[in-house]
C-alpha cells in the first residue's frame, strides 16, 4: 500500500514545524516531537546553554548517546540469551541421546 503523507503540525521549543508523514506515522512524529521538546526543555533550563540551534545539537547528542546505549545493552542481552538457548538446546541434544542409548 502507498500511503499519502499529510501535514502534521508539531511544536518544539515554542516553534512550530509542519512535517509531512504518512498517516500510519503521525503518532510516532508527534511522540518523537514531545520527546523532543522535552529534551531541549531540560538543556534550556539549565542555563548553560544558549541558543536553538546549540541546545538540538545537545540534545540530538543526549539522545543519540542514549539510542546507541540501548542498542548496545538490547544486543549484549541478545547474545547472552542465545548464548543461554545454545546451552539448553545442548542439554536437550544430550537428554535425548542418553535417552535413546537407554532404549538400546
Amino acid at each position: 500500500m502507498n500511503e499519502q503523507s499529510t501535514a502534521v503540525q508539531v511544536k518544539i521549543l515554542d516553534k512550530e514545524y509542519q512535517v509531512n508523514c504518512p498517516p500510519a506515522d503521525q503518532e510516532a512524529l508527534i511522540k518523537s516531537a514531545q520527546y523532543l521538546d522535552e529534551n531541549m526543555r531540560k538543556i534550556k533550563g539549565r542555563g548553560n546553554i544558549h541558543g536553538a540551534e546549540k541546545i538540538a545539537v545537545m540534545a540530538a547528542l543526549n539522545i543519540t548517546h542514549d539510542m546507541l546505549r540501548k542498542n548496545r545493552m538490547i544486543n549484549e542481552t541478545r547474545h547472552s540469551t542465545a548464548q543461554q538457548v545454545k546451552g539448553l538446546e545442548d542439554k536437550i541434544d544430550m537428554a535425548i541421546a542418553r535417552s535413546r542409548q537407554l532404549e538400546i
